[in-house]
């Protein structure tokens, strides 16, 4: 399960490995440790997506979610409804426009969520451990760009899809028969 890159690489090889290999293992591996931990929680992956974006961005109202995340404002009451059945998320009245709700994590407020994620978050800091001062710089450097690298490319993403120039029904490979 390792697949460590090899010592013996150069810089380009190094860097080509990280793009074509490495960085979709460590996507498709954070994908399947999110379906876990929404499938234990009891709610969707996407759910659990959303809940960590109110998370990490603070309150945010259904239509700035649906904006970040490309859902429409239907799914967001949807993913917000299962979000407060379960005690996760709760919505309050935004002062300054009372048409208006503002949604915000409701976390940590459920302990079960805290023991959860506790081994992982151990496993982490011991790996973590593993690395000094300036290899950690360059590892929290690396996550920041290319987590802002993913946001450029998801709106570019949806602006070719909006636009048409993205993949279409006539060009799709796993439909061969609308294929030209």
């Amino acid at each position: 399960m390792g697949n460590a890159p090899k010592p013996h690489q150069g810089k380009q090889e190094l860097a080509e490995e990280i793009i074509r290999n490495l960085m979709r293992r460590h996507s498709t591996a954070a994908v399947l440790l999110h379906h876990a931990l929404a499938e234990l929680l009891g709610v969707g992956p996407t759910d659990l997506q959303c809940l960590d974006l109110v998370r990490e961005r603070g309150a945010l109202s259904g239509s700035e979610l649906a904006v970040i995340t490309g859902l429409t404002t239907g799914a967001i009451t949807g993913v917000v409804a299962r979000l407060e059945r379960a005690e996760y998320l709760h919505r309050e009245s935004d002062p300054h426009d009372k048409r208006r709700q503002i949604l915000r994590s409701s976390l940590e407020r459920t302990p079960n969520v805290r023991k959860i994620f506790e081994p992982l978050h151990k496993e982490l800091a011991l790996l973590l451990e593993q690395f000094d001062g300036k290899e950690l710089g360059a590892i929290a450097t690396f996550l920041a760009r290319s987590r802002e690298l993913a946001y450029r490319h998801i709106a570019l993403i949806r602006s070719l899809a909006l636009s048409g120039g993205g993949t279409t029904e006539t060009h799709h490979p796993a439909n061969p028969a609308k294929q030209r």
